[in-house]
């Protein structure tokens, strides 16, 4: 007897055990996740790369931005696998690193990547302020994606025009100008208190791209067609919201509060949230207000919280509409890049369990309650799929676990570094060395989040599969607070 309870207290101890094992593993695959993530901005840089620069296959590039127009536009980020500078997505990629910052921002400390988050978010604001030339001038795009795309190049050996395109008083683009304005308001919010000078500087350009989005409105891929052929904006009312929230947010001051009252209503019930729809961004960010007392639970504030809410019962799957899952679990958004929905979507559930927590209090959805808990189980679910946990037991995290992709479609990765060989890689001859190879990148594109798996959870390995293959800045950028919130 006395030796089977022995061996029953020693199994139970070794189960306790074992437990806690995985646990440390799981812990210490969200944080080699968050560390990763940032690297992949790293590798994303365009212009004069800085000494401490970590990832060492890439080199400078894009030294004569601007050049055309006689300004300096050196710098910024290449949205995806290309080498094009897209204002649009650059500017919702810097304005979620903010987001990550401002709110997780003791979680990132602790894990000692709050200082490469800010590196992150300053390599962006620091080209949107260069491309913000004059209170009614904003430059939004350098490069041509349809050259661009007839070239396979290392962005160090570009030869394909990079013209600049912008926007003015005669041409607006109020979702550019406001999206922008986001971005900055939410990086001024991140830096107050470290570097208070910049946080200042940052906010003022803020303000005059808000009252530049709100004066001159129009949506601006009619003043830069090139751009609409592949960030084409749906509207400019999510932008102009999103600003105004992020504005109040950063200053306090009751005249964004008066506009977001006058105009949040709009939106309605959303079905994503995007690098083109901020709509549910800016829902959450009232719902903040709401809970926190700072606003009434009526009118506009109260249908604001519903809507921001309706969107994540529907994703949690206890809406009336409920977000579509692959078999494995994944929410199925659509069929192009779907992880940067699922990625933002993980993000707004993260922020809000964070917004409950400190008032006890719960969604009430059409199927049942969510509490902040269950957000968190909800975002893990996802966050474990895209790092392994699916059907496929394939990561689609470049560079975590063992199993990831390996093939991704990505000009500088995909091509010899220019550090092992320096002779140039020609526009046509990247296709018939590099691109068209069936073996594995070269270079280590560490942290990219790929496109992921079709709607049936397959998933083809090779560069040609842009659709999935594809990494690309909006996607990486609001899953950085999500895995410092579960590291």
């Amino acid at each position: 007897m006395a030796a089977s309870m022995s061996l029953n207290i020693f199994l139970a101890m070794l189960f306790s055990l074992l437990l806690s094992v995985q646990e440390i593993t799981c812990h210490a695959d969200y944080k080699a996740a968050l560390t990763k993530s940032l690297l992949y901005f790293e590798a994303q840089r365009s212009g004069k790369l800085p000494f401490n620069q970590r990832v060492h296959w890439r080199g400078d590039s894009g030294l004569h931005d601007g050049s055309d127009a006689k300004i300096d536009l050196v710098g910024g980020y290449y949205d995806s696998g290309d080498n094009v500078k897209f204002g649009f997505p650059m500017a919702f990629t810097v304005t979620m690193l903010a987001w990550s910052a401002v709110d997780f921002k003791y979680q990132l400390k602790a894990n000692m990547e709050l200082q490469h988050t800010l590196e992150a978010i300053r390599w962006g604001t620091d080209y949107l302020l260069k491309a913000h030339t004059e209170p009614y001038v904003l430059y939004g795009e350098v490069g041509d994606g349809s050259s661009d795309h007839a070239c396979w190049m290392r962005p160090e050996d570009m030869t394909t025009p990079r013209t600049t395109f912008r926007i003015d008083a005669q041409h607006p683009g109020s979702d550019l100008a406001a999206e922008t304005s986001a971005a900055l308001a939410a990086a001024s919010v991140a830096f107050t208190g470290i570097d208070s000078r910049y946080a200042n500087l940052l906010l003022t350009h803020s303000k005059q791209l808000f009252d530049f989005a709100m004066k001159y409105q129009g949506q601006y891929q009619n003043s830069i067609p090139v751009a609409g052929q592949f960030y084409s904006s749906s509207g400019f009312q999510d932008e102009l919201l999103w600003a105004a929230a992020w504005l109040h947010r950063a200053t306090g001051n009751p005249t964004y509060l008066n506009y977001l009252n006058s105009m949040a209503g709009n939106g309605g019930t959303r079905s994503e949230f995007s690098w083109d729809d901020k709509y549910v961004g800016a829902q959450v960010l009232i719902s903040k207000l709401v809970l926190e007392g700072k606003v009434g639970y009526t009118g506009t504030w109260a249908q604001c919280k519903s809507q921001a809410e309706q969107f994540i019962c529907s994703c949690a799957q206890k809406g009336n509409s409920n977000v579509r899952r692959t078999p494995g679990g994944l929410l199925w958004f659509q069929p192009w890049n779907n992880l940067q929905y699922v990625s933002s979507a993980a993000f707004i559930a993260s922020a809000y369990s964070k917004y409950l927590s400190p008032h006890n209090s719960t969604i009430q959805c059409q199927s049942g309650v969510l509490s902040a808990n269950d957000l968190t189980t909800f975002v893990k679910s996802q966050v474990d799929y895209i790092l392994g946990s699916n059907p496929k037991q394939m990561s689609y995290m470049v560079g975590v676990g063992t199993n990831y992709p390996k093939e991704v479609h990505h000009r500088g990765a995909s091509i010899v570094s220019i550090k092992a060989s320096p002779a140039p890689v020609e526009c046509k001859e990247g296709f018939t060395k590099w691109f068209n190879r069936n073996e594995p990148n070269p270079n280590m594109l560490d942290g990219a989040i790929v496109g992921g798996p079709d709607e049936n959870d397959g998933y083809t390995d090779s560069r040609s599969n842009f659709q999935h293959a594809e990494p690309a800045t909006v996607t990486i950028a609001p899953i950085v607070g999500v895995f410092a919130n579960l590291a």
